[in-house]
Protein backbone atom coordinates (compact mmCIF):
# COMPACT_ATOMS: atom_id res chain seq x y z
CA UNK A 1 0.00 0.00 0.00
CA UNK A 2 1.10 3.37 -0.33
CA UNK A 3 0.18 6.54 1.89
CA UNK A 4 -0.41 9.62 0.95
CA UNK A 5 -0.14 12.50 3.75
CA UNK A 6 -1.45 16.10 3.26
CA UNK A 7 -1.99 19.36 5.26
CA UNK A 8 -5.23 20.82 4.98
CA UNK A 9 -7.15 23.70 6.96
CA UNK A 10 -10.01 22.68 9.08
CA UNK A 11 -12.67 23.68 6.35
CA UNK A 12 -10.96 21.37 4.01
CA UNK A 13 -10.68 18.41 6.03
CA UNK A 14 -14.53 17.12 5.11
CA UNK A 15 -14.59 17.75 1.28
CA UNK A 16 -11.17 16.68 0.57
CA UNK A 17 -11.83 13.30 2.94
CA UNK A 18 -15.36 12.98 1.07
CA UNK A 19 -13.20 13.20 -2.72
CA UNK A 20 -10.43 10.85 -1.37
CA UNK A 21 -13.29 8.36 -0.16
CA UNK A 22 -15.59 8.18 -2.96
CA UNK A 23 -13.88 9.32 -6.26
CA UNK A 24 -10.13 8.77 -5.87
CA UNK A 25 -10.19 5.05 -4.63
CA UNK A 26 -8.69 5.70 -1.37
CA UNK A 27 -8.77 2.65 1.00
CA UNK A 28 -8.62 4.42 4.14
CA UNK A 29 -8.50 8.21 5.50
CA UNK A 30 -7.22 9.27 8.81
CA UNK A 31 -7.30 12.96 10.00
CA UNK A 32 -4.27 13.98 12.42
CA UNK A 33 -3.80 17.08 14.58
CA UNK A 34 -1.07 18.83 12.54
CA UNK A 35 0.10 20.08 16.11
CA UNK A 36 0.54 17.35 17.24
CA UNK A 37 3.44 16.29 19.85
CA UNK A 38 4.10 20.08 20.26
CA UNK A 39 3.14 22.66 22.13
CA UNK A 40 0.17 23.53 19.61
CA UNK A 41 -1.13 20.35 19.91
CA UNK A 42 -5.06 20.66 21.39
CA UNK A 43 -6.95 17.80 22.65
CA UNK A 44 -10.85 17.64 21.26
CA UNK A 45 -12.97 15.56 23.58
CA UNK A 46 -16.34 15.81 24.53
CA UNK A 47 -18.08 14.69 27.96
CA UNK A 48 -21.73 14.70 28.44
CA UNK A 49 -23.19 17.63 29.74
CA UNK A 50 -20.40 19.29 28.53
CA UNK A 51 -20.43 21.73 25.72
CA UNK A 52 -19.46 20.02 22.45
CA UNK A 53 -15.97 20.13 21.68
CA UNK A 54 -14.38 21.71 18.20
CA UNK A 55 -15.59 19.57 15.06
CA UNK A 56 -12.00 19.29 14.73
CA UNK A 57 -8.32 21.09 14.58
CA UNK A 58 -7.40 24.27 12.79
CA UNK A 59 -4.31 22.53 10.96
CA UNK A 60 -5.06 18.69 10.13
CA UNK A 61 -3.12 16.18 8.61
CA UNK A 62 -4.48 13.38 6.52
CA UNK A 63 -3.58 10.51 5.79
CA UNK A 64 -4.90 8.41 2.80
CA UNK A 65 -4.31 4.60 1.85
CA UNK A 66 -4.01 3.30 -1.58
CA UNK A 67 -3.30 0.00 -3.68
CA UNK A 68 -0.81 1.75 -5.72
CA UNK A 69 1.78 4.73 -6.39
CA UNK A 70 -0.18 5.37 -9.42
CA UNK A 71 -3.71 5.91 -7.74
CA UNK A 72 -1.88 7.96 -4.91
CA UNK A 73 -0.30 10.42 -7.64
CA UNK A 74 -3.18 11.03 -9.46
CA UNK A 75 -5.28 11.33 -6.62
CA UNK A 76 -2.68 14.07 -5.09
CA UNK A 77 -2.69 15.38 -8.66
CA UNK A 78 -6.35 16.08 -9.33
CA UNK A 79 -7.03 17.61 -6.11
CA UNK A 80 -3.95 20.30 -5.93
CA UNK A 81 -5.59 21.20 -9.16
CA UNK A 82 -9.23 22.55 -7.60
CA UNK A 83 -9.55 25.70 -7.38
CA UNK A 84 -11.95 25.43 -4.06
CA UNK A 85 -8.64 23.26 -2.23
CA UNK A 86 -6.56 26.25 -1.84
CA UNK A 87 -4.41 25.75 1.45
CA UNK A 88 -4.34 22.03 0.37
CA UNK A 89 -0.64 20.72 0.52
CA UNK A 90 1.20 17.56 0.05
CA UNK A 91 3.74 16.34 2.97
CA UNK A 92 4.62 13.11 1.58
CA UNK A 93 4.01 10.25 -0.47
CA UNK A 94 5.27 6.80 0.44
CA UNK A 95 4.99 3.04 0.12
CA UNK A 96 3.97 1.46 3.68
CA UNK A 97 6.51 -0.67 5.36
CA UNK A 98 5.06 -4.25 5.74
CA UNK A 99 4.18 -4.87 9.33
CA UNK A 100 2.46 -7.62 11.42
CA UNK A 101 0.31 -5.64 12.27
CA UNK A 102 -1.39 -8.40 14.92
CA UNK A 103 2.20 -8.36 17.02
CA UNK A 104 2.31 -4.42 16.90
CA UNK A 105 -0.99 -4.38 18.52
CA UNK A 106 -0.53 -6.81 21.08
CA UNK A 107 3.39 -5.04 22.35
CA UNK A 108 1.34 -2.42 23.05
CA UNK A 109 -0.82 -4.45 26.10
CA UNK A 110 1.34 -5.81 28.71
CA UNK A 111 0.56 -7.26 31.91
CA UNK A 112 -1.05 -5.03 34.38
CA UNK A 113 -0.54 -5.14 38.14
CA UNK A 114 -2.99 -4.64 40.63
CA UNK A 115 -1.64 -5.64 43.40
CA UNK A 116 1.57 -7.90 43.92
CA UNK A 117 -0.61 -10.82 43.65
CA UNK A 118 -3.41 -9.65 41.66
CA UNK A 119 -2.63 -9.21 37.70
CA UNK A 120 -4.57 -8.68 34.41
CA UNK A 121 -2.92 -10.71 31.63
CA UNK A 122 -3.48 -10.87 28.14
CA UNK A 123 -4.04 -14.40 26.93
CA UNK A 124 -0.09 -13.96 24.81
CA UNK A 125 1.41 -13.21 28.19
CA UNK A 126 2.29 -15.82 30.72
CA UNK A 127 1.03 -14.61 34.17
CA UNK A 128 4.16 -13.08 36.96
CA UNK A 129 5.42 -15.67 39.03
CA UNK A 130 3.60 -13.61 42.21
CA UNK A 131 0.44 -13.60 40.53
CA UNK A 132 -2.08 -16.22 42.92
CA UNK A 133 -5.09 -14.12 41.07
CA UNK A 134 -5.28 -13.53 37.14
CA UNK A 135 -7.68 -12.05 35.05
CA UNK A 136 -7.33 -13.21 31.28
CA UNK A 137 -8.52 -10.07 29.29
CA UNK A 138 -7.44 -9.32 25.87
CA UNK A 139 -8.59 -5.99 23.94
CA UNK A 140 -12.37 -6.21 22.79
CA UNK A 141 -15.26 -4.08 21.87
CA UNK A 142 -16.24 -2.75 25.78
CA UNK A 143 -14.31 -0.20 27.62
CA UNK A 144 -11.83 -1.82 30.70
CA UNK A 145 -8.65 -3.70 30.07
CA UNK A 146 -7.38 -2.43 32.84
CA UNK A 147 -4.96 -0.06 31.83
CA UNK A 148 -7.11 3.28 32.72
CA UNK A 149 -6.39 4.30 36.14
CA UNK A 150 -10.13 4.37 36.81
CA UNK A 151 -10.15 0.67 36.33
CA UNK A 152 -7.03 -0.24 38.30
CA UNK A 153 -8.38 1.86 41.30
CA UNK A 154 -11.54 0.19 41.04
CA UNK A 155 -9.65 -3.59 40.89
CA UNK A 156 -7.43 -2.42 43.80
CA UNK A 157 -10.43 -1.53 46.34
CA UNK A 158 -11.89 -4.87 45.48
CA UNK A 159 -8.85 -7.04 46.43
CA UNK A 160 -7.76 -4.71 49.10
CA UNK A 161 -11.21 -4.91 51.06
CA UNK A 162 -11.75 -8.89 49.75
CA UNK A 163 -10.51 -10.24 53.05
CA UNK A 164 -12.92 -8.35 55.00
CA UNK A 165 -15.87 -8.08 53.27
CA UNK A 166 -15.95 -10.79 50.61
CA UNK A 167 -18.45 -12.86 53.37
CA UNK A 168 -20.83 -10.36 52.97
CA UNK A 169 -20.86 -9.91 49.07
CA UNK A 170 -23.62 -12.63 48.43
CA UNK A 171 -24.55 -10.44 45.82
CA UNK A 172 -22.59 -7.53 43.76
CA UNK A 173 -23.94 -4.98 41.14
CA UNK A 174 -21.19 -3.71 38.41
CA UNK A 175 -22.85 -0.80 36.57
CA UNK A 176 -22.18 -0.16 33.57
CA UNK A 177 -19.82 -3.29 33.42
CA UNK A 178 -17.46 -2.44 29.95
CA UNK A 179 -15.81 -5.43 29.40
CA UNK A 180 -16.97 -7.19 32.63
CA UNK A 181 -13.45 -6.56 34.38
CA UNK A 182 -14.69 -5.37 37.76
CA UNK A 183 -17.24 -8.25 37.96
CA UNK A 184 -14.63 -10.52 37.12
CA UNK A 185 -12.57 -8.90 40.06
CA UNK A 186 -15.06 -9.34 42.07
CA UNK A 187 -15.67 -13.09 41.44
CA UNK A 188 -12.41 -13.87 41.30
CA UNK A 189 -12.04 -12.20 45.17
CA UNK A 190 -15.51 -13.92 46.83
CA UNK A 191 -18.58 -12.45 45.59
CA UNK A 192 -21.32 -14.73 45.18
CA UNK A 193 -23.65 -13.52 42.93
CA UNK A 194 -22.65 -10.68 40.61
CA UNK A 195 -24.72 -8.78 38.06
CA UNK A 196 -23.10 -7.13 35.46
CA UNK A 197 -25.25 -4.65 33.60
CA UNK A 198 -24.85 -2.43 30.78
CA UNK A 199 -27.17 -0.26 28.26
CA UNK A 200 -24.79 -1.52 25.23
CA UNK A 201 -25.17 -4.83 24.48
CA UNK A 202 -21.90 -5.50 23.06
CA UNK A 203 -20.69 -5.32 26.52
CA UNK A 204 -23.24 -7.67 27.57
CA UNK A 205 -21.98 -9.98 25.18
CA UNK A 206 -18.03 -8.84 25.71
CA UNK A 207 -18.94 -9.26 29.83
CA UNK A 208 -19.98 -12.89 28.97
CA UNK A 209 -17.29 -13.97 26.79
CA UNK A 210 -14.92 -13.03 29.34
CA UNK A 211 -16.59 -14.55 32.28
CA UNK A 212 -16.07 -17.97 30.26
CA UNK A 213 -12.53 -17.13 29.83
CA UNK A 214 -12.18 -16.40 33.71
CA UNK A 215 -13.99 -19.34 34.80
CA UNK A 216 -16.39 -17.55 36.91
CA UNK A 217 -20.15 -17.10 36.31
CA UNK A 218 -21.72 -13.64 36.09
CA UNK A 219 -25.25 -12.70 35.12
CA UNK A 220 -25.16 -10.52 32.27
CA UNK A 221 -27.86 -8.20 31.05
CA UNK A 222 -29.01 -4.61 30.59
CA UNK A 223 -30.22 -2.27 33.23
CA UNK A 224 -33.23 -4.13 33.92
CA UNK A 225 -31.31 -6.85 35.07
CA UNK A 226 -30.46 -4.79 38.59
CA UNK A 227 -33.05 -5.92 40.79
CA UNK A 228 -33.52 -5.11 44.42
CA UNK A 229 -30.27 -4.30 47.51
CA UNK A 230 -26.47 -5.02 47.19
CA UNK A 231 -24.37 -4.82 49.88
CA UNK A 232 -22.00 -3.44 47.59
CA UNK A 233 -22.02 -1.39 43.64
CA UNK A 234 -20.00 -0.63 41.40
CA UNK A 235 -19.93 2.19 39.23
CA UNK A 236 -16.91 3.28 36.80
CA UNK A 237 -18.77 5.50 34.05
CA UNK A 238 -18.52 9.39 34.28
CA UNK A 239 -19.08 12.13 36.48
CA UNK A 240 -21.92 13.20 35.07
CA UNK A 241 -24.07 9.84 34.32
CA UNK A 242 -23.13 9.35 38.11
CA UNK A 243 -24.50 12.02 39.08
CA UNK A 244 -27.73 11.43 37.34
CA UNK A 245 -27.86 7.59 38.25
CA UNK A 246 -27.19 8.73 41.99
CA UNK A 247 -31.04 8.21 42.71
CA UNK A 248 -30.81 4.75 40.77
CA UNK A 249 -27.89 3.71 42.35
CA UNK A 250 -29.21 4.38 46.07
CA UNK A 251 -31.73 2.46 45.79
CA UNK A 252 -29.76 -0.76 44.88
CA UNK A 253 -27.77 -0.74 48.32
CA UNK A 254 -28.81 -2.36 51.72
CA UNK A 255 -28.04 -0.95 54.99
CA UNK A 256 -24.39 -0.44 55.25
CA UNK A 257 -23.55 -1.30 51.83
CA UNK A 258 -20.68 -0.17 50.09
CA UNK A 259 -20.72 2.19 47.04
CA UNK A 260 -17.39 3.02 44.80
CA UNK A 261 -17.81 4.97 41.98
CA UNK A 262 -14.91 6.09 39.40
CA UNK A 263 -14.68 7.82 36.01
CA UNK A 264 -14.27 10.79 38.43
CA UNK A 265 -12.12 13.66 37.72
CA UNK A 266 -10.72 15.25 41.04
CA UNK A 267 -11.98 18.60 40.32
CA UNK A 268 -15.52 17.24 40.36
CA UNK A 269 -15.52 15.37 43.65
CA UNK A 270 -17.82 18.05 45.43
CA UNK A 271 -20.47 17.92 43.02
CA UNK A 272 -20.76 13.71 43.29
CA UNK A 273 -20.43 14.30 47.19
CA UNK A 274 -23.85 16.90 46.93
CA UNK A 275 -25.24 14.18 44.45
CA UNK A 276 -25.30 11.04 46.70
CA UNK A 277 -25.62 13.36 49.74
CA UNK A 278 -28.71 11.93 50.60
CA UNK A 279 -27.81 8.23 50.49
CA UNK A 280 -23.95 8.27 51.16
CA UNK A 281 -21.48 10.06 52.72
CA UNK A 282 -18.96 10.10 49.52
CA UNK A 283 -14.71 10.53 50.38
CA UNK A 284 -12.06 10.10 47.93
CA UNK A 285 -10.72 6.78 48.15
CA UNK A 286 -7.53 6.92 45.82
CA UNK A 287 -6.20 9.07 43.39
CA UNK A 288 -4.16 8.24 39.80
CA UNK A 289 -3.17 10.51 36.91
CA UNK A 290 -5.69 13.34 37.77
CA UNK A 291 -8.84 10.48 38.56
CA UNK A 292 -10.35 9.76 42.00
CA UNK A 293 -12.22 6.62 43.35
CA UNK A 294 -14.68 7.68 45.52
CA UNK A 295 -16.76 5.80 47.88
CA UNK A 296 -18.94 5.67 50.82
CA UNK A 297 -21.60 3.35 52.96
CA UNK A 298 -25.59 3.48 52.78
CA UNK A 299 -26.45 5.70 55.37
Amino acid sequence: MFELVLSAPQTLVEPVSEALMNELDALAVSVEDADADTEAEHALFGEPGMPAPKPGWDRSTLKALFDTEDLAVQASTLLLAQDWAAGLGVKSLGEVPEQDWVRLTQSQFEPVEITPAFWIVPSWHEPPAAASRVIRLDPGLAFGTGTHPTTRMCLRWIAEHAPALSASWDRVLDYGCGSGILAIGAALHGAKQVDAVDIDPAAVTSSEHNAAANGVTLRCGLPELAQGKYPLVLANILATPLKLLAPLLSTHLAPGAHLVLAGILDRQAAELQAAYAPWVKLEVLNQDDGWILMGGQRL
